[in-house]
């Protein structure tokens, strides 16, 4: 019959039997839970190269990057050559205007395409849920943002100024058997990178409504309204007491502050030079200021 052993008082470890013959022993020392185990991928810290990889890599990947590219292509490219095409075929006589202004119309209606994915570069991860997963990979939202922003610039910049470079030399070539004028390195210098700058920053503005609306539906419909409203709305105020507004809406309108990039204003005063490019600077840095804030203030 064996002996009752006695409690065992609190907090003391329990005794570790030992074999037949053998001399107690103290228990074994505790080891860890799991097994080591080193990484062998390498951790490097993060920075703003490492997001303009990722947005790099999302937005050429996406379809909607080809399609609206695509038809920015075709209609500044097709619409500048058809305007070059009839002006040649007709009475290539332009006012004293530059060759280059015929590529004004295709630029216009190429505009959309980039206000379009300007947009979709943003609401749409609002849209998918994606945000999420973009959040969680890089925690810092300014530097989504900003990576975000200069990806789409850099590459709306880029397709504008080959595209408006092409139709220039186009019309330069249609019309130099009519004796048209020659353009000038400042001319050339406005119609291809000046425009194609206005033109990014744009998308870009685009971009930063994309991110405050977060819905892509109605970040396009402002951006559509505030391109051609003021026009629209100019051109039916007849009363002379709207003359003033009449003509303030018609020099600040995207159309007409486009269409100084080719000497071609619909108003005789208001922005000139390259005036459109700062106030479309100045919307844009406003515009990612507050997208930037309340990116911070929100929850994704």
């Amino acid at each position: 019959m064996s002996t009752p052993q006695p409690p065992m008082p609190p907090g003391a470890a329990p005794a570790w039997p030992a074999a037949p013959g053998a001399a107690p022993s103290a228990p074994p020392a505790p080891g860890p839970a799991y097994p080591t185990y080193t990484s062998p991928i390498p951790v490097v810290r993060t920075h703003l190269g490492h997001a303009l990889a990722s947005e790099w890599t999302k937005i050429k990947s996406v379809r909607s990057t080809m399609w609206t590219l695509g038809v920015f292509v075709v209609l500044v490219v097709g619409i500048g050559a058809l305007a070059g095409l009839v002006v040649a075929g007709s009475d290539p006589d332009l006012g004293g205007e530059s060759p280059l202004s015929l590529g004004f119309f295709g630029l216009l209606l190429g505009s959309m395409c980039l206000i379009t994915l300007g947009v979709l570069t943003t609401a749409s991860e609002y849209g998918t849920g994606m945000i999420r997963t973009t959040m969680v990979a890089c925690p810092s939202r300014g530097r989504v943002l900003a990576a975000k922003a200069l990806v789409f610039f850099l590459l709306a910049f880029v397709v504008t100024l080959v595209c408006a470079a092409v139709v220039g030399l186009l019309h330069v070539s249609l019309l130099e058997e009519y004796n048209a004028k020659d353009p000038s390195g400042g001319e050339w210098l406005k119609g291809t990178v000046g425009v194609s700058l206005y033109l990014a920053l744009l998308g870009t503005l685009s971009l930063a409504v994309g991110s405050m609306v977060r819905h892509s539906a109605g970040a396009i419909t402002i951006m559509i309204a505030a391109v051609l409203a003021p026009l629209v709305i100019a051109l039916f105020m007849f009363s002379p007491s709207l003359a003033d507004v009449q003509e303030a809406l018609f020099e600040y309108s995207i159309p007409n502050q486009m269409s100084i990039f080719y000497a071609n204003s619909l108003s005789e005063s208001g922005p000139s030079g390259w005036d459109p490019l700062w106030i479309m600077l100045a919307l844009t840095a406003a515009a990612l200021a507050g997208a930037f804030t309340l990116l911070r203030k929100r929850d994704v």
